[in-house]
Formats: structure tokens, C-alpha cells, sequence
């Protein structure tokens, strides 16, 4: 644990509910003939940061892959379609000059990935507990990190079937193996919260993909208990009574989801100190009318409801990040989107708990809100964000609503906030160093190579404006790209910086390349 740091989204508010929830780097060798060698670059001159060019803020998509949302598209394909599919989503996501993306890998108690613990997931063959003949896991990380993406594994942890017969399970499934673990609710199963074991077989099942894959990031959504079903009861009076000793039972029930949270948080760190751990909980905490200290709002309260109690977890700081799932537009009467940003960006203020907001790219055309049939509802939102030195970063559900680009709401998007890329938000708590600067930089004709740097991930390529002025250490309004190889391929004459960063982003100084013409 590290102290003193402190999808799919059910958008559910109390009168309604609704369910929602880069750039390339060519390989190629230089040509033999070089037209310059590197150049130490000079210190940078003092620039005023231009708030239209964030150096650093993590840009990200959820990638669903439960009923298959969004990859596969559809279960039983061949692994040749299932790989263009998911190169087709980044391929999409670079254009856009995002840098991160939170693949679902395991929807409910099963696996996008070979394991011994849990069984294949129906959405890869059809069929639950099938071989799909090869382990996706792999492929998709090394995808993203192509693209210079982080890549976060997003975990399910309570949902253990989407139907509530044990039976019907595979054999090695833990819950067919452990029915004791389970509770039925609203039609669904659910492993039981309140449980020593289950809290131990959920992070057993995390701590195994961070040992075997080279993941960034380990991620929860927003389900915790379950959103309430009406005339449903969550049927675990054994356990409390077990193990409640004498608190009250919401108190017990979010005191399970704590221990869960430090229980992961610590063993991620222990297993790869660098990887971030961190949570997308529903919009509200909670309302004014239930605490004084929470937002001017009227939604359904994750604190109540589902017992997710985020503020504690930055006040433990048992997460890297919260993601809070804000699916609603500005101006909305029971939850406004500048209310929540404003109020969650209060919540970490002082902590290194970082904050990204969830946006509802999937809302955009919705026609049971006005907001959102504005295009340029998503944008605005983004200068909600950008308002707020809290805010680094947005992660938009989902994939498929980014690709389908509805009202043309994404490409407004893109070119009002992300015309440059940007790398990373730094957390110093994870470790990390920038490497060595590039060494041996020089160019041929139009492409820029450089020996690679021990340590380094990817590299920034900076182009100076004729003016030479060198604002590279300030802002991104000359970052052209962030490449995975040591090269890249120039547009345009000028001067070039290009930096080497670790994989949390850390940079190296910068050496210069003049590239004369093209």
C-alpha cells in the first residue's frame, strides 16, 4: 500500500436509468546517406504553456469486450478477424492521438487470456470454457504498446455469471467449483463480497496477468455490489453474520470493497511496482441530501447504493487513479456534468491521486436529452475538464460510439482538443526514470533515426516553428508524434527535438535533427 496518497456503467439517477457503459513509428533502417549528426539541443527558452496543448493528459477508450460491445464484434470469428478488428479500434484511437486504452479482459469470472484459474470467455468462441486456439492477451498489449498506448486490463471483480445456474457453468469455473461463494440476484450471480476467500481468488486472478503480462494497468468499472433490482434482495445475512461483528451492514458491506481495493492495490505494487491500479466508480458519491459534503446533485448514490465508498480509497490512496463515470451533459437538473468535475476534482485536491473523467461518448445522438444532440456537447465537456488542474485526463466509453463518430461529435472533438498527442501524467509513487537521450540522431532525406536508448518505451518527436523557439519542456504545440521505434518519417523541412521516455513517460533532454528538405 502506498500511503499518504490519500464499464461498463450502469448511469443509473433516481428517477431513470440508463446502462452504458498515438502515432506511428516506422521500423525502417536510414538510408546510407546522412544530411545531419546530433546536436546537443539548448537549454529551452521560458514559454507561457498554451492550455490548448497539454503536454501531458492520458486520453483513453474503453475497449468492452462483454456481449462483445466491442471486440470481438461478434463471437466465433477467426483469430485473423479478431486481430484486424482489434488493430481497426487502435488504428482508429491514433488517429485521434489517444494514448491509452482499458481492454475488458475479464467480463465475469471468465478469461480473454490462457489461465489456469478461471475459464475461456463465451465472447471469444461462443461457447464458454472453449480453447480459441491462442492467447489474445499478448497480441493486444503489444498492439497498443505499437501505437506508444498504455494498455489497462480492466477486471470485473464480483460478477461470476450472467445467468444464475451454477450448473451451467464450465467444470472448472470457481463458482460452479465454489457455489458457496456465490449469491443469486436479479438473475444474475455474483461471488460475495463479504468473503475472505473471494477477496483472495479476485486478486489471485489479477496478481496472475500482472506477473505474466506486460500490462500498464489493472482496472475496476463501477460494478461493486450490485445496482439494485426492484424486490431483489442481495441474500448475504451468513456472511455478515460471520464476519460483521457487530458493525451496521452498509457499513460492513463497503468496508468489503475497501479491504478488496487495499488488497489489490498492494499486490499489484508488489508484483510490478510501475503498474497502475485504479477505479471508474459511478458519477455520485454522494448527494448533499444524504451528506453535506457531497455534490449538488440528485442521482443515485454509489455510497448507498452499490457501497462503493471512492472517497475513501484517495484518502487511503489504495488507487493510482479514479475514473468517475460522469455520463451526463452539462446543465443536466439531477446531475450536471460541471457540477460532478468540480466537486471530484475537489476530492483529490491534495492527494496524488489522479483524476480522469468517464465520458459518454456513447449519449452523443441520444434523443431523450437535448444535450446530446448538440455535437458539440463532448468537446465542451473536455473544456470543463481542462478548466480544472485536477483533471488529467478522459477515458470515453466506448469504442464502437468513437468509430461511429455520431453528429461528427468525435472529429469536433479531436481537432478542438487533440490536434497534438501527449504523454502521460507523471506519478512519481510508481517509480520510473527517463532514459538516456537519443543517441546518434541524424537524418536521411526525410526520415530521422536514432540508436535506441536503454529503458525507453517510446520516443517524442518535437518539430521547432521557424522562429526556433523551443517550448518543448512546457507544452505540446510542437509534439508531432510519439513513436514505439527509433525513427521516424518527417512531413516537412525544419528543426526536430526528439526525447526518449521510459513507460510511465518520464522524459529524457532532447537532441536536435535539422532535416533540410522533402
Amino acid at each position: 500500500m502506498r500511503t499518504g496518497r490519500p464499464l461498463l456503467a450502469a448511469a443509473a439517477l433516481a428517477v431513470a436509468t440508463t446502462t452504458a457503459a498515438y502515432v506511428f513509428g516506422p521500423a525502417e533502417s536510414p538510408a546510407a546517406s546522412e544530411k545531419k549528426t546530433t546536436v546537443a539541443a539548448p537549454p529551452a527558452a521560458a514559454c507561457k504553456a498554451d492550455a490548448r496543448f497539454p503536454k501531458r493528459e492520458l486520453r483513453g477508450v474503453w475497449i468492452a469486450t462483454t456481449q462483445n460491445i466491442d471486440w470481438p464484434s461478434k463471437a466465433g470469428q477467426s483469430v485473423d478477424r479478431q486481430k484486424a478488428d482489434y488493430v481497426k479500434i487502435l488504428d482508429n484511437a491514433a488517429k485521434r492521438n489517444l494514448n491509452a486504452v482499458f481492454v475488458q479482459v475479464r467480463p465475469a469470472s471468465d478469461a480473454l487470456y490462457k489461465s489456469s484459474l478461471e475459464p475461456w470467455s463465451q465472447y471469444l468462441t461462443g461457447t464458454a470454457g472453449k480453447d480459441p486456439g491462442w492467447d489474445p492477451l499478448p497480441f493486444l498489449v503489444d498492439e497498443a504498446h505499437k501505437r506508444g498506448m498504455e494498455f489497462h486490463a480492466w477486471f470485473n471483480p464480483y460478477r461470476a455469471s450472467y445467468g444464475d445456474s451454477t450448473a451451467a457453468l464450465p467444470a472448472n469455473h470457481p463458482a460452479r467449483q465454489h457455489p458457496d461463494w456465490t449469491v443469486k440476484y436479479g438473475g444474475r450471480l455474483y461471488y460475495n463480497p463479504g468473503l475472505p476467500a473471494v477477496r483472495e481468488h479476485v486478486t489471485k486472478v489479477i496478481t496472475d496477468v500482472v506477473d505474466r503480462y506486460d500490462v500498464d494497468g489493472v482496472h475496476f468499472d463501477d460494478y461493486f455490489y450490485p445496482y439494485p433490482v426492484a424486490g431483489a434482495k442481495f441474500d448475504d445475512t451468513a456472511a455478515f453474520r460471520k464476519y460483521g461483528k457487530g458493525a451496521e451492514l452498509a457499513d460492513w458491506r463497503r468496508g468489503n470493497v475497501n479491504k478488496l481495493v487495499a488488497q489489490v492495490d498492494e499486490a499489484v505494487h508488489a508484483s510490478k511496482q510501475h503498474v497502475k491500479f485504479g477505479i471508474s466508480p459511478f458519477g455520485i458519491w454522494r448527494n448533499k441530501a444524504q451528506d453535506p459534503t457531497g455534490s449538488s446533485t440528485s442521482g443515485m448514490s454509489a455510497y448507498d447504493s452499490i457501497y462503493a465508498d471512492a472517497r475513501a480509497w484517495i484518502k487511503a490512496g489504495t488507487v493510482d487513479y479514479v475514473l468517475p463515470q460522469l455520463y451526463w451533459p452539462r446543465g443536466h437538473k439531477l446531475a450536471d456534468y460541471t457540477t460532478l468535475t468540480r466537486w471530484w476534482s475537489n476530492e483529490v485536491k491534495g492527494s496524488d491521486v489522479q483524476l480522469y473523467i468517464g465520458q459518454g461518448a456513447y449519449r452523443v445522438g441520444a434523443k431523450d436529452d437535448r444535450a446530446w444532440l448538440k455535437p458539440g456537447e463532448l468537446a465542451g465537456q473536455v473544456g470543463v475538464n481542462r478548466a480544472s488542474k485536477q483533471v488529467d485526463g478522459a477515458v470515453y466509453f466506448s469504442a464502437k460510439n468513437l468509430m461511429a463518430n455520431p453528429l461528427g461529435a468525435v472529429d469536433r472533438l479531436a481537432k478542438a482538443h487533440y490536434s497534438r498527442p501527449a504523454l502521460l501524467p507523471l506519478q512519481d509513487s510508481l517509480g520510473g526514470s527517463a532514459p538516456a537521450a537519443p543517441a546518434d540522431a541524424k537524418a536521411a532525406g526525410t526520415r530521422l533515426s536514432w540508436k535506441p536508448s536503454q529503458g525507453a518505451r517510446a520516443y517524442a518527436v518535437y518539430q521547432l516553428p521557424k522562429s526556433g523557439k523551443d517550448c518543448h519542456t512546457t507544452d505540446a504545440r510542437n509534439l508531432v508524434a510519439v513513436v514505439s521505434d527509433p525513427s521516424y518519417a518527417a512531413k516537412s523541412a525544419g528543426t526536430y527535438l526528439v526525447t526518449s521516455l521510459d513507460r510511465l513517460h518520464h522524459e529524457s533532454k532532447a537532441v536536435k535533427v535539422k532535416v533540410d528538405e522533402v
